[in-house]
């Protein structure tokens, strides 16, 4: 039953959903410490950084300061971080991750539509990895507190894995002599993963190799699909 005090109601908690998704959405890659190690300045609001935007950069972090050296073996440059700094650094580094892909789409093919399979799929994927860090202070920074610290991590590369796929006669041209049964894949492709840290999503495409008889069948044979991935970092 609705009453007069019903539409404040839902402004109230749409307010409340609101506020809980933008609080959700600031702790999304946040860190507490910049890793140490090398990187490449893309902007800054401090001269002594933004001089280093045409050669890598090793860095160090120290609460509120920032150690600055053009190797790892040179002697380190201070950088106090003042109110309203702000930079943008980007660190590379090869990546290892074991994903899950909880659904493929598979193109149509005679006499099927597009298909939409959820069998059990996983995979060893091996790429590049791009970590975009942004380093910030507020206007009332006070001296001694850290830096607000945010990572986005973007990564490419390629994939190898195991998986399961339903075999029936629909999708074996009528050839295959059991009513239906799940085969064993393996599937090899690219893939794009996103990694704010709080969780890792991906797009994929790649191609199954189907083992046992009814390979020579099977519809789907080497032909490609594209799907979805959660992974698991492991380095």
């Amino acid at each position: 039953m609705l009453t007069s005090a019903t539409p404040g109601l839902l402004r109230l908690c749409l307010c409340l959903a609101a506020g809980y998704a933008l609080a959700s959405c600031a702790a999304v890659g946040r860190i507490e410490q910049l890793p140490t190690g090398r990187y490449r300045v893309l902007r800054s609001t401090a001269p002594a950084l933004q001089a280093y935007r045409k050669q890598p950069v090793y860095l160090h972090q120290d609460t509120d300061t920032l150690l600055l050296a053009a190797t790892d073996s040179t002697i380190a440059q201070p950088l106090l971080l003042t109110r309203r700094h702000s930079s943008v650094l980007l660190s590379r580094r090869f990546d290892v991750d074991v994903f899950t892909l909880p659904f493929k789409i598979r193109p149509a093919r005679a006499p099927l539509p597009v298909q939409l399979n959820t069998s059990f799929n996983a995979a060893l994927y091996l790429g590049r990895r791009l970590d975009f860090y942004h380093v910030s202070t507020p206007a009332r920074h006070r001296s001694g507190n850290a830096p607000v610290l945010r990572d986005t991590g973007i990564g490419y590369g390629v994939f190898v894995g195991l998986g399961a796929a339903v075999i029936n006669p629909d999708v074996t041209r009528q050839q295959t002599a059991v009513a239906e049964y799940e085969g064993l894949v393996t599937h090899v492709g690219g893939a794009l993963i996103y990694d704010a840290r709080v969780f890792n999503v991906g797009l994929a495409a790649g191609a199954d190799h189907l083992f046992g008889p009814d390979r020579r069948h099977w519809i789907y044979q080497h032909r490609p699909w594209l799907g979805v991935l959660f992974g698991l970092d492991l380095n």
